[in-house]
């Protein structure tokens, strides 16, 4: 029989995306989406890590009855991606059309980007939303680099009044000459390329959840920050586990919100980005 609820959790063989799958298998039956059997996929680039973080994981919540295979709901299994790849994109919207044809219940999308990705994440985005229910999500980990309190007023104002995908797209390309020719933070622009491709993905969920509602969508779309977590990506400094982190993406996943769409999350609650 096929599963009730379905979701898909990119970049989680390890950091926060571990935990993400963690804690929906185990917050799962109170949520708000609870209808019977879960499936999660845990995808990674690396097939091998993958597969073990989910023995790793089955193993650990065997004392929380929450899988299937100790009388719980959820199941977990793994499938390759690797976010920079167009055709590892494909291949993986295309399998979860075919294994589930009325449509997976969210995306989060947790894997890392740096700036020269911002249009894998943009083309991941868009081969998600066909896979998914007509009242699916969406849930992109951002960060509170994406702030806009470190641009000129000019070009944060652009990133506020960016509308379409396309306005997004047209900053990070200026963003990019910019580097090139040596002149970005003369231009207003931070230093950081990390903070600017976090700033696009917020405006861009903000563009897509507009074009959404526009087309009559119930889609839901949102971004969020997991808060400063002990990973490797902070070479183990934080204030926060990657168990804490997990927990305001998985409340937009599974939790009622309202309807919100083309918010900015952190801590469990919309706040404001552009300050």
């Amino acid at each position: 029989m096929a599963p009730a609820r379905i979701g898909v959790v990119t970049g989680a063989n390890k950091g926060i995306g571990l935990a993400v799958v963690r804690q929906l298998a185990l917050q799962y039956p109170t949520s708000h989406i609870e209808n019977g059997s879960f499936l999660v996929y845990l995808t990674s680039r690396d097939d091998t890590r993958g597969k073990e973080a989910v023995a790793s994981l089955e193993q650990e919540l065997q004392k929380s009855k929450v899988l299937a295979t100790d009388g719980g709901a959820t199941e977990v299994k793994h499938h390759q991606l690797d976010i920079s790849d167009s055709k590892s994109i494909k291949t993986l919207a295309d399998y979860l059309k075919k294994e589930h044809p009325d449509g997976i219940d969210f995306v989060i999308n947790n894997a890392g980007i740096a700036l020269e990705g911002f249009g894998n994440t943009l083309e991941a985005t868009r081969a998600w939303i066909p896979t998914l229910k007509a009242d699916g999500r969406i849930v992109n980990v951002a960060s509170i680099s994406g702030a806009l309190n470190k641009y000129s007023r000019s070009i944060r104002d652009r990133f506020i009044n960016a509308e379409a995908v396309d306005d997004v797209t047209d900053l990070m390309e200026e963003f990019t000459a910019a580097v090139a020719k040596g002149t970005h933070e003369a231009d207003g622009w931070p230093s950081a390329a990390y903070a600017v491709s976090k700033a696009g993905e917020i405006a861009q969920t903000r563009a897509i959840a507009k074009e959404l509602k526009d087309d009559g969508s119930k889609i839901l779309i949102n971004s969020c920050h997991p808060g400063w977590v002990v990973t490797d990506m902070t070479k183990g400094k934080g204030t926060k586990t990657a168990d804490q982190g997990a927990q305001t993406p998985v409340q937009l996943a599974i939790e009622d919100i309202g309807g919100k769409s083309g918010t900015y999350w952190s801590d469990e609650k919309e706040v404001d980005w552009t300050a």
